[in-house]
């Protein structure tokens, strides 16, 4: 069985392990995913006489892969490091949130939680004006393993489709529609309490740039959280054609100089005026990338900031090689304003 999978998808394998899938490229018999529920007796979600729970932390994540289900860690000889890649043959079920969008729009009596979910994609499809077919619903809704407090995770695909719906929110949000809202400083206190474990910053730095951001939120009381998603056909590299090296650790200041893929996953900030501040000293650095959606809309152009992360050299084939600071894989990475 051969799948094409991508970012926000979710993949259900033989051991009944559920994996998040994780950006656009792939080897051509595994997908690349983080784990994200496991059959657990101890846990509060319950599907098909089978309970489990939501491994929340990255590094809880990596240790329960090293522990218990070692199988779907793998040298990647292209990414070059170990990663969480789950075999084709070791997959049962492909979750895609498009065609879960559409079950859910067929079928009748609805619980609050799904309701609220389609009344929140009917919303942002009728004011962007965008099809139903670049729509989709993602996270624990879509593999039904959600709680009544579970968040909404819409999906948009396409690019011009995503600056659609981007600024649509960002309306509703200025116009303070009822049902949308930005989080309060109490809420933004929770998700910084939830997010620390995961992402070292002080609560000042985190409110300076969480407070302005649209793609997350409270639609009808329920948190948000949207992920825009280019569509296959915008999408050049293949696995295979950027061979990926690491360089080592650094802290750099920078200022963003292009940021029109801030608000896709993955995430892009071209950036200038590069000054190392610690580790790897090398200032070609070029951009600064993330596979995580905490890090979208985290900066815009012209601003400068500091960011810590893996650096990275990307080749291409007849091309010339350029660096990045990939984001997200440790607790220490980071991106705030200076």
């Amino acid at each position: 069985m051969k799948i094409k999978a991508r970012e926000g998808d979710l993949v259900e394998t033989n051991d009944n392990i559920l994996f998040d899938v994780k950006g656009l490229v792939h080897p051509p018999s595994r997908v690349i995913a983080f784990l994200r529920y496991v059959p657990d007796p101890d846990g509060d979600r319950k599907r098909d006489g089978t309970t489990y729970r939501k491994v929340y932390a990255l590094s809880e994540r990596y240790a329960l892969l090293k522990q218990v289900f070692p199988r779907y860690l793998v040298y990647d000889p292209v990414f070059n490091e170990r990663l969480c890649e789950v075999p084709f043959e070791a997959i049962k079920r492909h979750y895609r949130p498009v065609d879960y969008l559409q079950k859910l729009r067929r079928r009748d009596g609805l619980d609050e939680v799904e309701s609220q979910a389609l009344h929140f994609m009917k919303l942002l499809k009728e004011s962007a004006n965008v099809s139903w077919s670049k729509l989709g619903i993602s996270g624990s809704i879509l593999v039904k393993l959600y709680t009544q407090t579970s968040d909404i995770d819409p999906i948009v695909y396409g690019s011009e489709n995503c600056y659609k719906v981007y600024s649509a929110l960002g309306s509703l949000l200025d116009s303070r529609e009822n049902s949308v809202r930005s989080y309060s400083l109490k809420e933004l206190k929770e998700l910084f309490d939830f997010r620390s474990k995961d992402t070292a910053m002080r609560f000042e730095d985190f409110v300076r740039t969480e407070s302005r951001k649209v793609l997350q939120g409270k639609f009808m009381g329920r948190d948000y959280f949207i992920r825009f998603v280019k569509d296959w056909n915008e999408i050049e590299e293949k696995y295979g054609t950027i061979l990926y090296k690491s360089e080592g650790y650094a802290k750099i200041k920078a200022t963003v100089v292009d940021d029109s893929e801030a608000i896709f996953t993955p995430c892009c900030y071209k950036i200038g005026n590069v000054e190392i501040l610690e580790g790897t000293s090398i200032e070609s650095i070029e951009e600064i990338v993330s596979f995580r959606g905490r890090f979208c809309e985290q900066a815009r152009r012209g601003e400068t900031v500091i960011a810590q992360g893996k650096v990275e050299k990307l080749q291409k084939a007849e091309e010339r090689e350029h660096y990045r600071l990939l984001l997200g894989n440790k607790v220490s990475d980071h991106m705030i304003l200076a």
